[in-house]
Formats: C-alpha cells, sequence, structure tokens
C-alpha cells in the first residue's frame, strides 16, 4: 500500500475553491478548511487534486438533489465526485452544501454553527475517501471519523 508521500503527484498543490452564493455569513476559515482537508488526505492515504465547496441555499440544494438524485427534500450536503476510476487515489469532486440547513441542524444537534459546518465538510470529503452512511454500521464509522478529525481541529485552535 502506498503512503501519503508515494501518491503520484502527491507534490502538486491540491486545487480548493470556495464558492458562497447561500446569502448566509460563514463561520469557517477557509484556511482551516483546507487544513482539514489535508488532514484527511494524509490519514485516508488520498489525495483532493480538484475541490470545490460551494454553500447554497435551500431551494437551490432541491433543485440539486432532484436533477440529480430523483430526491425533492433539503438536505444539508451532496458530495459529487468526478474522477473516472473510483479506485484512484487522486479525488476530484464538488461539495454543495445548504448553509441555512447546517445552520439549523446546529441549533437541532445543540453544537456551535461552526462546528457543524466543519463536521458536514468533514462528511463530504469522507463521502469522496469512499465512506458510506447507508447502514447503520456504516453511520457508526463514519461519525467516529467525523468526530476524530473535529477533535484534531479543536486541538489545533
Amino acid at each position: 500500500m502506498k503512503t501519503f508521500p508515494d501518491i503520484p503527484e502527491a507534490g502538486k498543490r491540491s486545487v480548493f475553491t470556495l464558492t458562497n452564493v447561500s446569502g448566509c455569513r460563514l463561520p469557517v476559515l477557509e484556511s482551516t478548511l483546507k487544513n482539514l482537508m489535508q488532514r484527511v488526505e494524509e490519514e485516508e492515504n488520498i489525495r483532493f487534486s480538484e475541490l470545490e465547496l460551494v454553500y447554497v441555499d435551500e431551494d437551490e440544494i432541491i433543485a440539486i438533489n432532484k436533477e440529480h438524485l430523483d430526491r425533492d427534500y433539503v438536505t444539508d450536503i451532496i458530495s459529487f465526485r468526478y474522477d473516472e476510476e473510483k479506485s484512484d487515489k487522486q479525488i476530484e469532486g464538488t461539495l454543495f452544501c445548504c448553509a441555512p440547513r447546517i445552520e439549523e441542524q446546529s441549533d437541532e444537534e445543540k453544537t456551535s454553527p461552526r462546528e457543524e459546518f466543519y463536521r458536514v465538510f468533514i462528511h463530504g470529503l469522507l463521502h469522496l475517501a469512499g465512506y458510506d452512511d447507508q447502514t447503520e454500521e456504516d453511520k457508526i464509522r463514519m461519525t467516529q471519523r467525523e468526530n476524530h478529525y473535529l477533535e484534531l481541529l479543536n486541538g489545533e485552535m
């Protein structure tokens, strides 16, 4: 198994793009998002060659959900992976996050908006890395990884 420094093109910088068309103020820092992305790359032995993070409103997330997943409801995040070879460690993808829904979730979960925004971002990265949350066992595993990365984040701040 190759380790992070041995992944082809690991020396090249990942392209990270952040766009906010949600109308909401984001309680996250782009530099912290990039740091989280790098931690996930290192620990999951992958590389995000191109990652786009787009914050949208409820109407837009519903439209994306309908068009691509045939679902008609608001969700916090939708992850799209574009690279053709899913076993490839060079990941290209887009994370569409619904900022108003994430704010609501922070109230529901009794967490800070900052923590919930970072958790949802980590959740999307893990989906792109191959994690799933369709079964209860998968959900538990994913939540454990999310908590791990949040703990690393809290330790750095």
